[in-house]
């Protein structure tokens, strides 16, 4: 029997299943399209063979296993980041078994690969005076420090994601009364984000230098494009290093624009804001997702404590009255 080729499957999968059924958004579709980049560099290098002479079957269980084992052990991704490239994979050969039901045994032997469970840590945040710091660096004087400060502003008050900030366009910032900004998130869910009036002011300060069209980007970069996710990362970590200077916490935190977003949602939490209205802010897909706030903030913790009674017993340490449970408790 005759089956369809990897790049014919790869392509379709792309086109037809992504674009055409599914109308995948923009990121969804980068996200899976670095995936398989990644996976065929691999392949080459392992198989010795160009992306389009790979053949179907080459791909296997125990190969996509050594795929994984690469992306944490030679590029040093985390187990999240592995499992999301593992379920671009599982998306291609679910495709892949009802398009070509000749390799269905070959795809459920890949689709039975498990996620990786993984650490939850707590999560990375920047208090007010860290913020102040950094936004304390950039330049006035000069138009990239203009654009910088408005930049890092925009992102600790509205919680926007990256990739948010960089699709940002002149017609997406709504001044005046009721001032706020439209973005289109994950999940191709619209939302609107109020600003604050000084942010206001600054955005408004800046489209007016700025003088942009409504399509063209609210933060371009130097050719007028559109700053990348690369661009605003780096931006945040040189300003980053600066503030450490001036403030001696940042030292211990490792800053990116996800700590801006948790940022934002850490101010709201602090100001008694409701976490399912949080989760509106930052266009989280459920309530739940915003337990990780509570969990993050040892002052929370430390108010609810200091509202309970003291239970009055004397410290003492556990001695066991059993020879048995002596060993097992010194194991």
């Amino acid at each position: 029997m005759i089956s369809a080729e990897l790049p014919f499957l790869l392509q379709s999968f792309f086109t037809d299943r992504l674009l055409r059924q599914r109308q995948a958004s923009p990121h969804t579709i980068a996200g899976y399209r670095d995936s398989f980049r990644l996976l065929l560099r691999f392949a080459n290098e392992r198989l010795g063979k160009a992306p389009s002479k790979i053949q179907i079957e080459e791909l296997d269980a125990s190969f996509v296993g050594l795929f994984l084992e690469h992306l944490e052990s030679i590029r040093k991704n985390s187990a999240r980041t592995r499992n999301a490239r593992l379920a671009a994979i599982h998306s291609f050969f679910q495709y892949v078994a009802l398009q070509e039901p000749a390799h269905a045994l070959h795809c459920q032997r890949v689709l039975a690969i498990p996620n990786k469970r993984h650490e939850r840590r707590p999560i990375e945040f920047l208090n007010r005076e860290e913020i102040d710091a950094l936004l304390a660096v950039p330049d006035l004087s000069t138009w990239i420090g203009r654009r910088d400060r408005t930049l890092l502003l925009v992102a600790v008050q509205t919680g926007l994601r990256v990739s948010e900030l960089s699709g940002l366009n002149c017609q997406h910032v709504v001044l005046g009364t009721g001032a706020h900004v439209r973005c289109l998130g994950k999940g191709r869910k619209q939302r609107c984000t109020p600003l604050r009036p000084e942010t206001a002011r600054m955005l408004a300060a800046w489209l007016r230098e700025r003088q942009g069209q409504p399509e063209n980007p609210v933060f371009p970069s130097i050719r007028g494009g559109e700053l990348s996710r690369d661009a605003i990362e780096r931006l945040i970590t040189k300003y980053t290093q600066i503030a450490k200077q001036s403030c001696l916490s940042l030292k211990r935190k490792k800053v990116s624009p996800h700590v801006l977003r948790h940022a934002t949602a850490m101010d709201l939490l602090h100001h008694g804001v409701d976490r399912s209205v949080i989760a509106l802010w930052l266009g989280h897909e459920s309530v739940e997702t915003t337990q990780m706030y509570l969990h993050a903030d040892m002052s929370l913790k430390e108010k609810a404590l200091s509202r309970t009674t003291p239970l009055g017993i004397k410290p003492s340490r556990y001695r066991p009255d059993d020879k048995l449970l002596a060993f097992l408790e010194s194991l």
